[in-house]
């Protein structure tokens, strides 16, 4: 049977953390994620691959005994078995004690017929007999199934409605407001199917937040600039503010400098499930220079710049 290598296939090192390898699975999945390759079979089965692999390394539990599997074979440990108590040699004789090496048919150590998938509901689902043998124990929860979803900075704000495929079923899932990089929404009942009528695993999906071209993020906080016109920078006025959910007037005193940063407390990113609470909106006022000024207003300004000589003389 073939063992694929999970470290590999994410492109991280057996020594990665697990922030490493969370930013590797992001960026791939972003790469061959299904919407982005679409009638693309090689991206559909690298995107399964992708998310399988992740789903190991990215649970501590999982990840130790796939990495104890890969070295050392020590599957026995699903059934707390001791390395001087297993007998290897119904396997050709190969294991020697100390290293537990193994050199038999690993078809006949799992049965035989086994493809890539069955490796992993072997080592992480199912339970071994004493000789080696898999062994199904009556009805068992079927595994979680992850996937990523890219969200709006508006959608994350307003929350929204987003309907995916799974299983050839479709799905309208409700996100609420305040939704943050890396949040997972659990879908239960969605996941695997269950071993022997037993419950099905669920779907968690990882939110990631879409760049902006006008919003920074910042914790709950968000960050914007808008152009100030001269003429309210010198004269104060009103200025029009666009947020991710509406428009809001604010009021710039006289003498406003080019970079001037405003706070819009409670602007910012709703707090999820947290009703009423949200962070700030931070507003850097950019003074908008204007160009292609007429000839009365070029005789203005320079009226204007002789009186301030005038003055200052």
């Amino acid at each position: 049977m073939d063992v694929k290598d999970y470290y590999k296939i994410l492109g991280v090192e057996k020594a990665a953390t697990a922030e490493q390898i969370k930013k590797a699975y992001r960026k791939l999945a972003v790469k061959y994620h299904p919407d982005k390759n679409q009638g693309d079979k090689a991206a559909e089965d690298k995107f399964k691959e992708i998310n399988e692999a992740y789903e190991v390394l990215s649970d501590a539990e999982k990840r130790k005994k796939y990495d104890q599997f890969g070295e050392n074979y020590q599957y026995y440990e699903q059934h707390g078995g001791r390395p001087e108590d297993f007998d290897w040699s119904q396997y050709g004789g190969g294991g020697r004690q100390g290293g537990y090496t193994y050199s038999g048919n690993m078809e006949d150590m799992f049965g035989g017929g086994g493809g890539f998938s069955d490796f992993f509901e072997q080592l992480f689902g199912s339970q071994f007999s004493s000789g080696g043998r898999r062994q199904q124990q009556g009805p068992g929860r079927g595994r979680d199934v992850q996937a990523t979803m890219e969200v709006s900075l508006e959608d994350a704000y307003n929350g929204a409605t987003r309907q995916v495929e799974v299983n050839g079923s479709r799905l309208n899932i409700k996100m609420k407001p305040g939704l943050h990089e890396g949040q997972v929404i659990r879908l239960k009942g969605k996941g695997s199917p269950g071993r022997q009528g037993g419950q099905p695993g669920d779907l968690l999906i990882t939110i990631q937040l879409s760049a902006h071209p006008q919003y920074e993020l910042k914790g709950q906080d968000i960050h914007t600039e808008v152009p100030l016109p001269l003429y309210t920078a010198i004269l104060g006025g009103k200025l029009t503010v666009p947020t991710p959910a509406t428009t809001l007037s604010m009021n710039i005193p006289a003498g406003t400098d080019s970079g001037k940063v405003f706070r819009l407390k409670g602007k910012g990113m709703p707090a999820y499930d947290h009703k009423g609470a949200a962070g700030d909106l931070y507003i850097k006022a950019v003074v908008h220079i204007p160009k292609n000024l007429s000839e009365k207003e070029k005789e203005l300004f320079q009226q204007l710049s002789q009186l301030n000589e005038n003055g200052h003389a």
